[in-house]
């Protein structure tokens, strides 16, 4: 336990900081399904994304609303969802730092099903510093072929 605390105002924007990433989960979590449900199955449905994250169909479908007036998919009624060009420049963004995070903690020796679990989590959080980091550990400890 540490006997002395840093600053109020260090710990705040720290705080401040995860806040903020929460905010964003959600969004990058939803554009990162859609990306990965068009890649596979050519379309994605407001009934897959709604499994798929655990959600209602409901919750789903005001998180799509959002989505929608935020710029970053499209629909009509009983169609499939797209993502507009902002929508798939962010599910790439997501998807690059989920691998960057998965790599590294395989190459730590994390099994690939938690390092899964913890990137899920992770990617949300982290810095661009640290990423980096974490990218540049992985290319000098990869393994030969």
């Amino acid at each position: 336990m540490p006997k002395q605390l840093v600053d109020p105002q260090i710990q705040a924007k720290w705080f401040s900081r995860v806040r903020e990433a929460h905010k964003v989960e959600t969004t990058e979590d939803y554009v990162e399904l859609i990306a990965d449900l068009i890649h596979v199955n050519q379309e994605a449905r407001l009934s897959d994304l709604a499994q798929r994250l655990g959600v209602t169909h409901a919750t789903a479908s005001k998180v799509l609303n959002r989505l929608k007036e935020e710029g970053y998919v499209s629909s009509q009624p009983y169609r499939s969802i797209f993502l507009t060009p902002t929508g798939v420049d962010l599910a790439e963004k997501c998807k690059t730092r989920h691998q960057i995070i998965l790599n590294f903690l395989i190459s730590l020796g994390v099994s690939r099903e938690a390092a899964e679990y913890d990137a899920e989590g992770i990617e949300h959080h982290i810095s661009e510093e640290t990423l980096e980091k974490f990218k540049a550990f992985t290319a000098d400890h990869k393994k030969p072929d």
